[in-house]
C-alpha cells in the first residue's frame, strides 16, 4: 500500500512538469538563462508549485500517466559507453597544442655536437711560419684529434659502437700528431692557448718544528751579541741582533740583504740549468754609481765588475739586480738584458725615471769599457712595473725586495702577497743561519 502512494505520487509530479514547453523539454541545446521572466525560479516558486497527486487519484488516471512517461522516455536514444582512442605512447601536452619533449631524445648527438663546437672554438688556427692554417670543419679527419678528450668527458656507458668509434677518434689523433711532428719546429700554438704559469711547491714549503725552533733560538735575547754567522766570501758576519730586523715588524739592514743575495748567486752557481744566469748587487753599488746631483758616475763603479773579479761578463748575464735604498724605503732596478728592459720595481707603486735613466747609461759605458763595442739600447723599454705585489704596511719594503729578486731569478712571475711575507721572514732567517739559500 505504501508503495503504491508513492508511485501515484510521482506520477502526479510528472503530470504538473507536462505543461512545459516542447522546446524546453526536447531541444537539448535549451538555454535555460534565456528564460522569460515568469520562468525565474524565484518567482515560479511564488506563484506556481509542483502538484503532486494525491490519495485519492484514480488507478485509471495512474494508469494513463504512467503510459505517457514511458513514451516519452523511448524517443531519447540508448546512452553509449565513450571508448578513448588508443595512444602510442605517454606525452603530456600543454597549452596552444605543445607537449614535453622527450630529455632523452638525441641525447648522444647533441653531446657530440656541443663538444664538436667546443673544440673547433678554441682549436680553429695553427700558426704555420707567417701563413695561418684554417683548419675546416667539413673535412673528415680534421677536429678528430681534438674529440677524444671530448669524449672522455661524457657520462655515458659505452656500448660496442661507441668502443669502435673511439678507438676511431684515437687513431685519428695519432695520424695527425705525425703530422705535426712531421712539420718540425715550424707550427707553433696560438699564443693564447698557453697554459698558466705554475708556481712550484717549493717556494711555500713550511719550516719544520726544528727550523722554527732554531730560527726562534736565534731572535732570543741571549745571542744579541754573538756572531751567529760569518760568510767567508764576502767577509759578512750575521750578530744576533742584526738578525733580528727579519723579525716581523723590522725593517731590513744592510747586512742582512747582501748576505741573502750572496746566497742567491751561490745557489745559482750551484744550479746553474736551474735559476737564470744573474749578477747581484749591493746594497752599496747605486749609490757610487749616482753623484749628488743624480748623473751617472761611472768611474766610482767602473772596477766593481772587472772579469778578474767576477769570473763572468756582466753584459752575458740574462739579469742584473740593483737594491735601491731611498732613506728609509727599499726598492728595486732590473736591467733585463733578456727581456731588453730597464725597470723599476717599488712594493708602494712608487715611480723613479732617474734611476732607470742613470742605469741605462751605466750599461752602455760598461759595455763599452770591458767590449770595446757600443751597444744600442734605443729600442730598450723603461719600465715601472706596476702588476706586481704590494706591501700593505710600512716595514715589509725590504722583504718584497729580497722575493722580488728570488722569484725574477727563477724566471718567475710575482705570484705572493702582504700574507706570506711573516713566512718569508722565517724562511730568510733560516736560509742565513745554514748559508744556504733553497
Amino acid at each position: 500500500m505504501v508503495f503504491f502512494k508513492w508511485v501515484l505520487s510521482f506520477q502526479g509530479a510528472l503530470a504538473g512538469n507536462r505543461k512545459r514547453s516542447g522546446s524546453e523539454r526536447c531541444n537539448p541545446h535549451f538555454n535555460h538563462k534565456n528564460k522569460t521572466p515568469h520562468s525565474n525560479p524565484l518567482v515560479f516558486q511564488r506563484s506556481k508549485k509542483l502538484r503532486f497527486s494525491s490519495m485519492d487519484q484514480s488507478p485509471e488516471k495512474a494508469s494513463s500517466s504512467l503510459n505517457d512517461t514511458v513514451s516519452r522516455l523511448s524517443r531519447y536514444p540508448d546512452s553509449r559507453l565513450h571508448v578513448p582512442k588508443e595512444v602510442q605512447a605517454p606525452v603530456k601536452h600543454l597549452k596552444f597544442g605543445l607537449s614535453i619533449p622527450n630529455p632523452n631524445h638525441d641525447f648522444l648527438s647533441k653531446k657530440l655536437s656541443d663538444a664538436k663546437k667546443q673544440a673547433f672554438g678554441s682549436f680553429k688556427y695553427i700558426n704555420k711560419d707567417k701563413e695561418v692554417v684554417t683548419v675546416e670543419k667539413d673535412d673528415e679527419d680534421s677536429g678528430s684529434w681534438l674529440m677524444a678528450d671530448a669524449f672522455d668527458k661524457l657520462s655515458l656507458n659505452h656500448s660496442d659502437n661507441d668502443s669502435k668509434a673511439y678507438n676511431k677518434l684515437l687513431k685519428s689523433a695519432e695520424r695527425r700528431t705525425n703530422k705535426l711532428k712531421d712539420s718540425g719546429p715550424q707550427v707553433k700554438v696560438n699564443e693564447k692557448l698557453k697554459k698558466p704559469e705554475v708556481v712550484t711547491h717549493e717556494l711555500f714549503v713550511p719550516l719544520t718544528k726544528d727550523e722554527l725552533a732554531e730560527v726562534s733560538y736565534a731572535f732570543s735575547a741571549e745571542n744579541k751579541k754573538k756572531i751567529l754567522v760569518s760568510h767567508e766570501n764576502s767577509s759578512i758576519d750575521i750578530r744576533g741582533e742584526v738578525l733580528q730586523c727579519l723579525k716581523p715588524g723590522s725593517w731590513l739592514s744592510d747586512e742582512v740583504i747582501n748576505l741573502y743575495l750572496e746566497l742567491l748567486k751561490e745557489r745559482e752557481n750551484r744550479e746553474p740549468k736551474k735559476f737564470l744566469k744573474c749578477h747581484f748587487f749591493n746594497t752599496f753599488f747605486y749609490k757610487k754609481l749616482v753623484s749628488s746631483e743624480g748623473g751617472c758616475n761611472y768611474k766610482a763603479v767602473k772596477r766593481w765588475t772587472s772579469q778578474r773579479k767576477l769570473g763572468y761578463c756582466l753584459f752575458d748575464c740574462d739579469k742584473i739586480f740593483v737594491p735601491i735604498h731611498k732613506d728609509i724605503h727599499w726598492c728595486l732596478a732590473v736591467i733585463n738584458k733578456k727581456d731588453r728592459k730597464f725597470q723599476y720595481l717599488d712594493s708602494l707603486r712608487g715611480r723613479d725615471g732617474k734611476v732607470l735613466n742613470a742605469l741605462a747609461n751605466y750599461f752602455v759605458e760598461e759595455v763599452r769599457d770591458k767590449s770595446g763595442q757600443d751597444i744600442d739600447i734605443s729600442s730598450w723599454e723603461q719600465e715601472h712595473v706596476e702588476d706586481l705585489p704590494a706591501q700593505k704596511n710600512g716595514f715589509d719594503c725590504g722583504m718584497f725586495m729580497l722575493k722580488y729578486i728570488d722569484f725574477y731569478s727563477r724566471g718567475l712571475s710575482l705570484s705572493f702577497g702582504q700574507e706570506h711575507m711573516r713566512y718569508f721572514r722565517s724562511r730568510t732567517a733560516k736560509e742565513i743561519l745554514r748559508l744556504r739559500a733553497d
